[in-house]
């Protein structure tokens, strides 16, 4: 079997390598020149941990190629992946301009039957839409399906997501498109991977219902915090109590300055449109949006009250993607939070291992140092922003004799707090 990737961004590029990796011949288009110049000189436009290895072996195995061609990658391929962007328009909802191109294009190239797949993150009525744009637009009578199949990728883990999944959802109207997808994703019936078949609707909330519930839940977490910094609680403690329960579980309980990156703003502001558009108010994920947005006051103010008057004093921020792991600065909190410390005043240092070219165009004044000790010299405070594995067990003794004052606000609860004061730090936290 061919297919077609429309769109190299992450999903695209994620989507059509790991295809490839199951043995299909994979054709990734892109109407950005410069992208598939240098993926087709062996570099990659994103930061995702094995990516370039993955692309490289399957593009030297013949099954990966990368084009602007739309009409030949159309005209070879069976199924045709739409991976472009949703970004948010001003009202919280979803931009999907990208898509009506893509479906225009994709009408005006058939030579035969086509199952279209949506893989962006869509509104639910779009697999309607865009069957209507397609039947518009076809220059000959041809048969087509169209699908949702919504990703449920992970940045810094994707690939391990792609091939071995929790689920995999397919929202279909005929029976043909489903035993194609199935066909598609039939390495994965080995590994018993759970196959969700329902219609397109369905698994259009699917995606949406998935990541407004995990943005719930990481704003469930930084509230029962905000509680434990009142009451001498330990959120950690207070979490793996919640956890151990199965109906609750483990995951996305820990407190934060708040979820970032290219999706639980995105999805929450854009499901409680689709809410509204239904005639429904969507109260529990407002309410999770609007504590994301004071969490991220909350964590300038334990830097405030730890490092005291900023004006002229500096801030070491160690960290600055929204996760480890990824260089997206996508709706980071660092961005809200460095700019409170300058607004009062602070002068702010930063290091991050892979993210600092993307935070250069989003910051201004901000000296971005070669690592973590550059970074604390001389500085008045020490925060932890991002939880990269390399910030984990530090030099402790060094970086007191290195910085100006012993400060460290922990936002993401690295450190042990007993084992910092009594090496002389003055240690804050979240919820401990």
């Amino acid at each position: 079997m061919h297919i077609a990737v429309v769109g190299t961004g992450y999903v695209g590029l994620v989507t059509g390598t790991c295809f490839s990796e199951f043995g299909v011949d994979v054709t990734c288009v892109d109407i950005d020149q410069s992208k598939i110049d240098l993926l087709n000189s062996g570099g990659i436009p994103i930061y995702e941990p094995g990516l370039d290895a993955l692309i490289a072996k399957n593009v030297k195995e013949g099954r990966l190629t990368f084009t602007t061609d739309m009409k030949s990658a159309i005209g070879k391929s069976l199924v045709i992946f739409i991976a472009v962007g949703t970004p948010p328009l001003p009202d919280g909802s979803a931009d999907l301009s990208y898509i009506e191109s893509v479906a225009g294009c994709i009408a005006r190239h058939m030579n035969g039957y086509k199952v279209i797949v949506n893989k962006s993150t869509v509104p639910v009525g779009t697999g309607q839409w865009v069957k209507g744009i397609v039947q518009k637009n076809q220059a000959e009578q041809h048969r087509f399906s169209v699908v949702s199949n919504p990703e449920f990728l992970r940045e810094g883990s994707a690939i391990e997501d792609f091939l071995r999944p929790d689920r995999v959802v397919i929202g279909a109207e005929d029976p043909e498109a489903v035993a194609i997808m199935k066909d598609l994703y039939a390495p994965l019936y080995l590994i018993e991977t759970p196959i969700v078949i329902t219609n397109i609707e369905s698994a259009e909330l699917i995606k949406y219902a998935s990541n407004a519930f995990l943005a719930a839940k990481i704003s469930f977490i930084n509230e029962i915090a905000q509680i434990c910094d009142r009451v001498h609680a330990d959120v950690h403690h207070v979490a793996k109590g919640m956890g151990l329960d199965r109906r609750i579980g483990s995951k996305f309980l820990h407190p934060g300055p708040g979820f970032g990156g290219s999706c639980f703003p995105k999805d929450t502001h854009a499901i409680v449109d689709v809410a509204k558009k239904a005639g429904y108010d969507f109260k529990i994920v407002r309410s999770a949006i609007a504590v994301n947005a004071q969490q991220r006051q909350t964590a300038f103010d334990k830097i405030q009250a730890a490092a005291g008057d900023l004006a002229g004093k500096t801030v070491a921020v160690l960290g600055l993607s929204f996760k480890p792991n990824t260089d997206d600065m996508r709706d980071a909190p660092s961005v809200d939070i460095i700019r409170m410390i300058q607004k009062n005043g602070g002068l702010v240092k930063a290091y991050d291992p892979v993210a600092m070219d993307n935070a250069g165009a989003l910051m201004e004044a901000v000296t971005f140092c070669h690592d973590t000790y550059e970074t604390a010299k001389d500085a008045d405070a020490l925060v932890f922003m991002t939880e990269w594995n390399q910030f984990r067990n530090l030099d402790l003794d060094r970086l007191k004799k290195i910085m100006k004052q012993p400060v460290i606000v922990d936002l993401r609860n690295i450190y042990d707090r007993g084992k910092l004061e009594k090496m002389g730090f003055t240690y804050t936290a979240v919820g401990r």
